[in-house]
């Protein structure tokens, strides 16, 4: 019996010791899905950029500017005096709508309600959240958003569908500015 459980245990020892391989995956992915999904969506920003600059083109009243981050905009109300624009951190309290290209309202002032923004700090609208940096109190801004850098793909869940390019106006009532800097 001692020879039989001397037996086993060197068994043992000598499986568990032996050098083990790695399993080989059982499958293995080409990258293909990401790379047609880039494709889907190059395709896509293309196609808003078109309807967008159809948009301007067709808007002879107002004189859009390209921003780098992907929007354009166009001054309403502009404020020409050397004022301040909000920078990290500052509180600003502004009201905005939105509207399809087709210039249907999706939400109005009201339904949306005056907004306060701590900037840089909180979550709101990738568009919105540079576009109200370059603002100074009191002037009013039209902005045209690809879907990309306003709700996406997903859109809002209510009235906002997928891949939605967006015309926001955007009021900038007040400017605090954060008194905790040193």
């Amino acid at each position: 019996m001692r020879k039989l459980l001397v037996l086993l245990i060197a068994c043992f020892c000598f499986v568990s010791c032996t050098k083990q391989r790695a399993r080989k995956p059982i499958s293995q992915s080409s990258g293909s899905f990401l790379n047609e999904s880039i494709e889907r969506n190059k395709v896509l920003i293309a196609e808003e950029e078109a309807i967008i600059n159809k948009f301007i083109k067709n808007d002879s009243l107002n004189q859009y500017i390209s921003s780098p981050k992907g929007y354009w905009y166009s001054y309403n109300t502009k404020v020409d005096e050397a004022t301040n624009t909000p920078i990290r951190g500052d509180i600003v309290y502004f009201d905005y709508e939105l509207k399809n290209l087709e210039g249907k309202i999706i939400y109005t002032k009201a339904e949306l309600k005056p907004q306060t923004y701590y900037v840089d700090k909180e979550n709101i609208l990738m568009g919105l959240r540079d576009g109200i940096k370059i603002m100074k109190k009191g002037e009013e801004i039209t902005f045209l958003f690809p879907s990309h850098i306003g709700y996406g793909y997903h859109g809002d869940n209510d009235k906002i569908g997928t891949n939605e390019p967006l015309l926001c106006t955007v009021t900038l009532n007040e400017i605090k500015k954060d008194t905790s800097k040193k």
